[in-house]
């Protein structure tokens, strides 16, 4: 084991001396800043055991000049012998401190980024490797990151194609096989009626996809059979916005601010054939949130939770939202703000990933018109509308792919 000693005016210079001198096998033992920049201590055929040997040995051994292990005095360039290795401040020889030194720490944080960029590197010449020996695998799954899937999920679309299979029909299968993963609700919920409660974050339209499944209800079954329910005690106005919708509708409005008070009046609403309840909106790192999952949760056990969201989410924070929401357990999902959004991707890939089946989506403010029943075929036609008008160079093959969908996926 060799052990030497290195000055520098900066931390990398100092590391490039022992690289260059002592090669990448170099360990360094420890590091300080003095007069002028920084000390490092390195070894190089590192021996633990040796090393403690060599810190511990008695008067008239390595400390006071007498002998030494191979390497521990001044070397042929006349280098001036080592301090003991002691950690500053530690008051025990041999002490192990450089993993908490700034000057260490920093050091490793720019490995770190070093084996990042190498990651990105190595990646990169593998995708081009693929794209040369498999450029149509290459190009769809290009195309299905355009779409706003997942890597995951688009790997496991992209399957294994042929060779020789051209683009437009690749693309065709893909969108075909996403079909088939997207899960909808396979019944209508409205037809089938009971109680029906909407949770999300704030501002995803809860309140105005209240309001939109109870005015198709009324159209369809008359206003005596529908009652709308609020839980949500925080927002300002938030009651007089349901109300209003009520007045409209000629439905009743109730309030229930806990657990006991939405258990008495689903109580009440026995008789009634569908019981629409509106929650308050809240972040999926709401420390309330638990408080909303006991009320829903001790109300009625005929409660059947529906998890809003909006297209026009990021796909991180889709999936952390859905996630944080799965303290109650949820029926299904509705979209909504899908006419806002630039991609549905992100969306149908929290779907499948949290196994959440979409029973509608909303694409507008309008009252009941905007809002249509789930349909995988439909909203993966849409995700590829939005692609092309995103994408042009690409609008022509995915215009092309895209006509295939719903002829192969009825609902």
């Amino acid at each position: 084991m060799k052990i030497k000693r290195y000055f520098a005016p900066e931390l990398r210079q100092a590391i490039r001396q022992v690289r260059e001198e002592q090669g990448p096998e170099a360990v360094i033992l420890s590091n300080r800043r003095v007069s002028g920049g920084v000390e490092i201590i390195a070894a190089v055929d590192y021996d633990e055991t040796l090393l403690d040997q060599a810190v511990g040995s008695p008067p008239g051994g390595a400390a006071d000049g007498g002998a030494r292990p191979a390497g521990m005095g001044a070397d042929a360039a006349g280098d001036a012998p080592e301090p003991p290795l002691t950690g500053a401040g530690s008051g025990a020889p041999g002490a192990n401190i450089w993993s908490q030194e700034p000057t260490l720490v920093e050091m490793q944080r720019e490995l770190r980024f070093l084996r990042d960029l190498l990651e990105d590197q190595l990646s990169s010449l593998a995708w081009g490797e693929m794209a040369r020996r498999q450029p149509v695998r290459a190009r769809l799954l290009r195309r299905l990151g355009d779409l706003g899937l997942d890597s995951d999920l688009a790997q496991s679309l992209v399957g294994e194609p042929g060779l020789d299979q051209d683009f437009p029909r690749a693309w065709r299968g893909a969108l075909e096989r996403l079909c088939r993963r997207v899960p909808v609700v396979s019944d209508d919920i409205l037809t089938r009626g009971g109680v029906l409660a909407l949770v999300g974050p704030t501002g995803v339209g809860k309140t105005t996809m209240v309001a939109k499944l109870a005015a198709r209800f009324v159209l369809r079954h008359g206003r005596r059979h529908l009652a709308l329910v609020t839980t949500d005690s925080y927002r300002i106005g938030a009651q007089e916005q349901l109300r209003a919708y009520g007045r409209i509708l000629g439905a009743p409005v109730y309030a229930a601010a806990d657990e006991g008070e939405l258990r008495s009046v689903l109580h009440e609403l026995q008789d009634r054939r569908l019981v629409l309840v509106d929650t308050a909106g809240m972040s999926q790192r709401d420390l309330r949130l638990s408080e909303q999952f006991a009320t829903l949760h001790g109300g009625d056990p005929r409660i059947q939770t529906y998890l809003v969201l909006s297209a026009t989410t990021q796909r991180a924070v889709l999936d952390e939202v859905a996630r944080a929401f799965r303290g109650v357990p949820l029926a299904g999902g509705i979209l909504t703000k899908v006419d806002e959004t630039a991609s549905l991707g992100g969306a149908l890939s929290v779907a499948i990933r949290q196994g959440l089946p979409l029973a509608f989506v909303g694409d507008g403010q309008r009252v009941p018109e905007d809002i249509q029943p789930a349909r995988a075929a439909v909203l993966v036609a849409r995700a590829a509308k939005l692609l092309e008008a995103t994408a042009p160079r690409e609008a022509a093959p995915a215009a092309q792919a895209q006509g295939g969908v719903p002829a192969h996926a009825h609902v």
